[in-house]
């Protein structure tokens, strides 16, 4: 009875621990998917490039903090087909959404920087000619 309850624990801790980390790089996942969307979706139906970028910015923090992911482990970058005027019509947009989802339940896990998985998406969207 003590071995099997012994074994048993210390083969049950590291696999519930594996599938709570799958579960959130699996999350992660979903997150920067739909974020990369969304920003991609809000920039180009903005009048100029400076609200564009913000509101995709914002677009990006609200669908990360839906999976519970922290604004300070995302980045955000948008790049245009064209070089000048990303709101010009037919420009094609890019938004690239990464994530760094961190180790679950690691303590003073900032301060080593122990990472489950480094996420990213892309999404582009084409600036429509009637806005």
């Amino acid at each position: 009875m003590v071995e099997f309850t012994f074994l048993g624990l210390l083969l049950m801790v590291p696999v519930v621990y594996f599938i709570i980390t799958v579960g959130q790089i699996q999350g992660g996942s979903f997150a920067v998917v739909g974020a990369a969307d969304q920003a991609a979706k809000v920039f180009v139906t903005q009048h100029d490039a400076s609200s564009g970028r913000a509101a995709a910015e914002q677009a990006t923090m609200v669908a990360l903090a839906d999976y519970g992911h922290p604004a300070g482990n995302a980045g955000v970058e948008i790049r245009c087909d064209s070089g000048g005027d990303c709101m010009a019509a037919g420009s094609a947009v890019t938004v690239t959404v990464r994530l760094t989802v961190p180790l679950p339940f690691v303590p003073f896990g900032e301060a080593l920087r122990l990472n489950a998985g480094q996420l990213s998406a892309s999404a582009t969207q084409v600036v429509g000619r009637f806005r």
